[in-house]
């Protein structure tokens, strides 16, 4: 009895020690991967701020925000690498905000959309936006091809213009596994190509003798950014943003379908084998998953209402820190190389998506 005892206490005595060794153990490692990301985390903070400081100076000197702070951020980064490049002291900061939190944030930004909200404007409706979302796809796909652009810039060109902008080109870009120079490149053309629409429809809306059901409905199908729907559509009526709004939601709902879609085709064309391209988990990214979730979440009343809006806030501050990252990652000189079949990709892309939502309102109003 007194050796059973005895090897009892040694036992729970050694368990103890192992436990009290392994405490220290596991915050000196906490505390290391701090120290290894701060440096990084901290310059893309940095730049966020001074993308926020310039989107307000922005907002006074103009009067309205044209370049938003997710745009400012790319370019505060860009300009930060071109002025020094960061070395190796930085680098896993930098890639922890252009990969991980941009993933979080990527979930998070689930809970900003309501399925309910896409539905009330009727199935026809839904039913044509969707058309319209797949036929921009494929047809940026050929322009692409045709032009000779990199197959993950014309992915990521066809579903910002697409679906929802930035938004869509970074949930996509890890589905194809693009490269930072890929999700940069494609960002800086689509942002400029959004910004001369919203201008165009703002000093065409007098032209088009549209009214303001319609001159919305177009606004909603074609700009790319959420914020620039309202002030595109506000030139063809006070009812005009709120239409736009509803059918830029459509758009932004296929998100979710389209990623999933992109993983599975980039899986079975990049297959090792059969099995392994037939896993679910590898095929689906686990932040489309995420997005997914918070999306239903929302949708049947699940999220407290009074957590929508700081969910919805840290889902855009991770994003704009993650564009910062993705800015200090860019070398501007292949940027400027991928130039004329980007732009050319860009501008047919645009062309198309305007003239086939004319077809599309003309068929349904």
């Amino acid at each position: 009895m007194k050796r059973i005892s005895l090897t009892f206490c040694t036992e729970r005595e050694m368990t103890m020690l192992t436990t009290s060794q392994a405490q220290p153990l596991f915050r000196q490692r906490i505390f290391g991967v701090i120290g290894h990301n701060l440096p990084g985390v901290l310059l893309c903070l940095a730049l966020t701020g001074i993308a926020y400081l310039c989107e307000q100076i922005e907002g006074l000197l103009c009067g309205k925000i044209w370049l938003e702070q997710l745009n400012l951020a790319l370019i505060a980064g860009v300009v930060a690498r071109t002025v020094h490049k960061p070395d190796h002291l930085w680098q896993p900061g930098i890639r922890t905000c252009s990969k991980t939190l941009l993933n979080i944030g990527i979930v998070l930004l689930g809970a900003s959309f309501s399925i309910d909200t896409a539905f009330s404007g009727g199935p026809w409706l839904l039913v044509g936006v969707m058309g319209l979302v797949t036929f921009s796809l494929i047809f940026t796909s050929c322009i692409g091809h045709v032009v000779g652009l990199p197959r993950p810039q014309t992915l990521l060109v066809a579903c910002g213009n697409s679906i929802c902008g930035n938004s869509a080109i970074m949930a996509a870009a890890p589905a194809i596994h693009a490269k930072d120079e890929d999700i940069g490149a494609t960002i800086a053309f689509t942002a400029a190509g959004g910004l001369i629409l919203v201008v165009g429809l703002s000093l065409a809306a007098p032209f088009l003798s549209l009214d303001s059901h319609v001159g919305g409905a177009l606004a909603g199908l074609t700009v790319y950014a959420v914020p620039q729907v309202g002030a595109a559509a506000s030139a063809f009526g006070p009812t005009a943003p709120h239409i736009g709004m509803l059918i830029k939601l459509m758009r932004v709902l296929m998100l979710g379908p389209v990623c999933i879609v992109l993983s599975m085709l980039y899986a079975r064309l990049n297959r090792g084998n059969v099995q392994h391209a037939s896993r679910v988990p590898q095929m689906v990214p686990w932040y489309i998953i995420g997005f997914i979730i918070m999306m239903s979440a929302r949708s049947m009343n699940v999220m407290p209402q009074a957590m929508i809006e700081p969910v919805s806030l840290a889902a855009n501050f991770l994003t704009i820190l993650a564009m910062a990252a993705l800015g200090l990652c860019i070398d501007i000189r292949s940027v400027f190389r991928a130039g004329v079949p980007l732009l050319l990709t860009e501008g047919f892309s645009l062309i198309g998506l305007v003239c086939t939502s004319m077809l599309l309102l003309k068929i349904m109003f």
